[in-house]
């Protein structure tokens, strides 16, 4: 095939391939270097010696991960908000986007009009948290689920999707003696695989990664999702209660810490890295046709 080419189309796919690869690389250097890093004697890495694969190769950094239990209770509680979350999300989205869909829905225009115009104006940090407050949210598992129940974003993509059924199903079912709920349920949501599965990893990966709201609205750290403890070691350099004996000198405290960091990057990202790969076929033909079709 690439033989039938012209001139100018074959230089255009060399130039393109090799854009690909350069693109590839400098999205895979940094994620490879923190796995190797992770792997690596902190003194060597911090001397420059490490490039791309481990040197000096150890676990003591994902031995001292695993003892501390900080890491156990951010995991614990990452999972339970993650999952939460993004079951309350997928309800919520559903709820909204199907009706929305629904051509014989009185009053969706103005209503999809109202919902939209959050996409542009919001109110704020501040009121945002006056009302968490009042609704006596703060320092429970609510505030990390219930302020972000729906974007509007993805509200519109499945809605989008949802118009793309034959409406001669809907039909057929109402004939058949089918409630809308029931019709739904059956029927609607089987064919809606491909969008849920994408919805799913948006919402997913969105709480894993959150800790903005943790920050501001728990105040005990048993509540604390894994990402905050991460911060604090990546930006606070908190280290204290990460490190089992106070007696070590000042630069080996600091090389493990070092250490530490490259080892917790790597366990707080592996999930979702593992869990992507089963969806993306999912994503693929779900994004498409809920962008594009209409």
């Amino acid at each position: 095939m690439f033989k039938q080419l012209n001139t100018g189309d074959k230089l255009f796919t060399v130039f393109n391939y090799a854009l690909l690869t350069l693109v590839i690389c400098l999205m895979l250097y940094p994620l490879i270097y923190v796995l190797s890093a992770s792997f690596s004697n902190p003194e060597k890495m911090l001397q420059g010696e490490l490039w791309l694969f481990p040197t000096d190769f150890t676990l003591e950094s994902y031995s001292l991960a695993f003892q501390n239990r900080d890491i156990w209770i951010g995991y614990r509680n990452t999972i339970f908000y993650t999952f939460l979350g993004t079951a309350i999300n997928l309800i919520m989205s559903i709820m909204i986007a199907y009706p929305l869909s629904r051509s014989d829905f009185y009053g969706r225009g103005p209503i999809t009009a109202f919902i939209m115009v959050t996409m542009f104006f919001s109110g704020g940090m501040i009121p945002t948290y006056l009302l968490v407050r009042d609704l006596g949210m703060v320092d429970t598992i609510w505030a990390m689920v219930i302020p972000g129940a729906v974007s509007v974003y993805n509200v519109i993509i499945m809605r989008t999707f949802f118009q793309n059924i034959p409406e001669e199903i809907r039909e057929a079912a109402s004939i058949d003696g089918s409630t809308n709920l029931n019709f739904l349920i059956r029927i609607v949501l089987p064919l809606s695989v491909p969008i849920i599965a994408v919805m799913a990893l948006f919402y997913g990966v969105g709480h894993w990664n959150a800790y903005f709201d943790g920050l501001i609205y728990l105040r005990d750290s048993d509540r604390y999702p894994l990402q905050l403890f991460l911060r604090e070691m990546l930006i606070q350099d908190d280290m204290s209660a990460m490190t089992t004996s106070g007696t070590e000198g000042v630069a080996k405290h600091l090389l493990r810490i070092e250490g530490l960091k490259y080892a917790v990057v790597v366990i707080a990202s592996l999930p979702m890295l593992i869990i992507y790969p089963f969806l993306q076929k999912y994503f693929i033909k779900g994004v498409m046709i809920g962008s594009l079709k209409g």
